[in-house]
């Protein structure tokens, strides 16, 4: 039996890599339902004033094939809360690389009195989207 009954996490997994599947492989051994959302291009656009290498509906469709993946939903804004009380969850796995964020950190008091947590999982060192983007970026202005 596994610590938690329904796990959930989101993100943009843009340029899909090996510290995406990291997270949810851990994430997937802690929880019996898995739960990912995958944030829409107009989000994306939203906070990071970019829009992702790959649309929307092809990340999904990648998340969706991971096989750590129970169930994928959209994520149209990065309320926190509003997904709680959406999908009841027992907790959130978010990358390490976020702790002490503002976005999570305000959301764990709210999760921890209504029985649900915030996991931290560690963050797959020496890879990220935005690295590949940087990279790209670099090769295609040479």
């Amino acid at each position: 039996m596994k610590k938690y009954k329904i796990g959930y996490t989101s993100g943009v997994y843009d340029l899909f890599h090996v510290g995406h599947l990291n997270l949810l492989k851990r994430a997937k051994e802690e929880c019996e339902h898995l739960i990912v959302a995958v944030s829409t291009d107009e989000l994306v656009l939203e906070y990071k004033h970019k829009k992702p290498i790959i649309p929307f509906e092809e990340r999904k469709a990648i998340v969706d094939s991971i096989k750590y993946v129970d169930e994928v939903v959209i994520q149209e804004n990065r309320d926190k809360i509003a997904a709680f009380e959406k999908y009841k969850f027992d907790v959130m796995f978010v990358g390490d690389d976020w702790k002490g964020n503002s976005l999570f950190t305000q959301t764990e008091d709210f999760l921890i009195a209504r029985g649900s947590c915030v996991r931290y999982l560690s963050y797959t060192k020496n890879t990220s989207s935005s690295k590949l983007n940087q990279i790209i970026d670099k090769l295609l202005t040479e």
